[in-house]
């Protein structure tokens, strides 16, 4: 892997805060957390806040990062994303060590805290259906009103809470609400909700608790338990500081967290809202939700993209306040960089026709040398069998070819990458006039793709020894929507947006034998793009690859 970028040391404007607090003693020792919801699997924009939040306990002197897992809505988290989380952040070079934690850990203080609020006169239970909530809610430019049940007693509000704590209410029968303002600005502090009842058993905890905590409650109050220092979050909860502020500031915690906010990762050509991802694998549209296509990073890493380029590129787009919209060219030029200094290569030929060498005797083999990488002389070299017939790619062949196409034409000579010179002398065609295989005469006194009269050629291809050559299926993909934000495009639903050509299967691809042997890291097929066997269908008996990442941004010049 190289090493140059990790993702984690570009200066912004949340390490200067750190730095300050630091250099005032406000603090000591930093602790961030990444508190994951474990009902999908993490997306690229996740990566950002693992490397933003793990990152910082990797650079700063006795500083941590806590993993915890918002499990509060047991209806929708399972196992499998669980351990699909720890995967990813481990994938992506991270450790929590010993700060593993759940919101579930805490659910007899958060309790312990709701009837705190509740003796304080800061918290009710209501007992407004879900739509008169709404309505006593107001908007934007009316401000609520109370809820008639506002005026509870503190005896009452406590009573109340025990018997939905004890299941003895219906869902949706009664909500626990912080007794705020009314008529607030922000219509966050308008007596939120704190617990409300579901009947679901929790993984960790069982069937102890008939009432769940809301996330604005525990995520501030977890943050606090767990002494964090800085919480970072999206600029979405901005809204959300002053409530988060105002239940610690009621509840007197020992710590009081500071929230900082930062520009969530918008990628092109894609969606990334958890709920449209449950849609596109619920609804089949992709293959789960580790589909190439995705995403994902589960999606990514099956479909061949490294680690290293995903740190790289949170490093370059940075950490700021301003929402954007990046470019998928960005992440596939950080995948280029990173694959071209470390795949090694191979041939493979994706569109096969049959290259017959007239003058090469029958019943010869031989063995050439292929370079590994260009870049390693220390990667050296691989055998490359050699025989009379070869396959090469189709379009590599053109009748009446024009002066500038520097590849096989009837009379023409081209090099074949790491062997010999070859002159084409004729083609066969079937009845309906396509070519069906090439015949070429070759020169002996050029192997190894050098010509000892000192005469050159412009063209080379690449070819692989059809007695030697191994069979696969090739995938080929591409962006997931065909337009840059689906989501914006409101006349549409997004799922009718999907790119008809994000995947592509070839079939009976013709690869080098030594490819047989590959494991899922990630391969140069020369002139074609970064390729890798997929991690979950290919076999020896059935080889499958992936194309990672074509060789050029092909879509930039689509734009054009």
């Amino acid at each position: 892997m190289n090493d140059t970028f990790d993702g984690t040391t570009s200066s912004n404007f949340i390490r200067a805060i750190i730095d300050a607090d630091l250099e005032s003693a406000k603090h000591t020792q930093v602790i961030t957390r990444f508190p994951p919801e474990p009902n999908g699997h993490l997306h690229i924009g996740h990566a950002k806040s693992i490397c933003l939040n793990f990152g910082i306990a990797q650079d700063y002197v006795n500083a941590t990062c806590h993993l915890r897992f918002d499990d509060t809505n047991p209806g929708k988290e399972k196992s499998e994303y669980i351990n699909a989380i720890k995967e990813d952040i481990r994938w992506l070079g991270f450790e929590w060590g010993d700060n593993l934690h759940h919101t579930s850990d805490y659910f007899d203080q958060l309790y312990a805290y709701a009837i705190q609020l509740i003796k304080k006169g800061k918290a009710y239970v209501d007992s407004l259906s879900a739509d008169d909530i709404r309505l006593y809610r107001g908007n934007l430019t009316e401000p609520g009103k109370n809820s008639p049940f506002r005026g509870r007693s503190v005896e009452e509000n406590l009573e109340l809470l025990d018997k939905m704590k004890s299941g003895e209410f219906a869902e949706g029968e009664h909500l626990l609400r912080a007794k705020i303002d009314m008529a607030a600005a922000n219509i966050n502090l308008r007596d939120p909700a704190i617990y409300r009842i579901k009947h679901i058993s929790h993984p960790m905890t069982g069937d102890k608790w008939h009432i769940y905590p809301m996330y604005d409650f525990a995520h501030c109050v977890s943050d606090a338990i767990e002494g964090i220092t800085h919480s970072l979050c999206t600029l979405e909860f901005e809204n959300h500081r002053p409530l988060y502020d105002w239940f610690l500031n009621e509840l007197k915690t020992s710590a009081h967290p500071q929230q900082i906010e930062f520009s969530r990762l918008n990628l092109d050509y894609t969606v990334m809202s958890k709920r449209k991802l449950h849609e596109l694998v619920e609804g089949g549209y992709v293959s789960g939700w580790d589909d190439p296509r995705l995403p994902t990073l589960s999606g990514m890493r099956r479909r061949g993209y490294t680690a290293n380029a995903i740190r790289d590129f949170c490093s370059r787009i940075g950490v700021t306040k301003k929402e954007n919209m990046i470019e998928m060219s960005v992440l596939e030029n950080s995948l280029r960089e990173d694959l071209d200094a470390n795949a090694p290569r191979a041939l493979a030929v994706l569109d096969p026709i049959k290259l017959l060498i007239t003058n090469y005797p029958e019943d010869k083999e031989e063995i050439l040398q292929g370079v590994n990488h260009p870049k390693k002389p220390e990667a050296a070299t691989r055998d490359i069998p050699f025989s009379k017939e070869l396959y090469i790619e189709r379009s590599d062949y053109m009748d009446d070819a024009p002066k500038k196409f520097f590849r096989l034409t009837v009379g023409r000579e081209v090099r074949l990458r790491f062997a010999y010179y070859v002159t084409c002398t004729h083609v066969v065609k079937n009845d309906t006039g396509d070519v069906i295989e090439v015949h070429c005469s070759y020169d002996p006194e050029t192997r190894g793709g050098k010509s000892e009269d000192g005469r050159k050629v412009k063209g080379t291809i690449h070819w692989v020894s059809a007695k030697h050559a191994v069979s696969a299926q090739i995938r080929q993909y591409d962006r997931l929507f065909s337009v840059p934000v689906p989501a914006a495009e409101k006349a549409k639903d997004y799922k009718d947006l999907i790119n008809k050509d994000s995947l592509q299967v070839l079939e009976n691809c013709q690869l080098e034998s030594s490819l047989l042997d590959a494991n899922t890291s990630a391969y140069q097929f020369e002139r074609q793009g970064y390729f890798c066997q997929d991690s979950v269908d290919s076999t020896q008996d059935a080889l499958v690859f992936n194309r990672i990442v074509t060789l050029r941004d092909s879509w930039a010049k689509k734009s054009k």
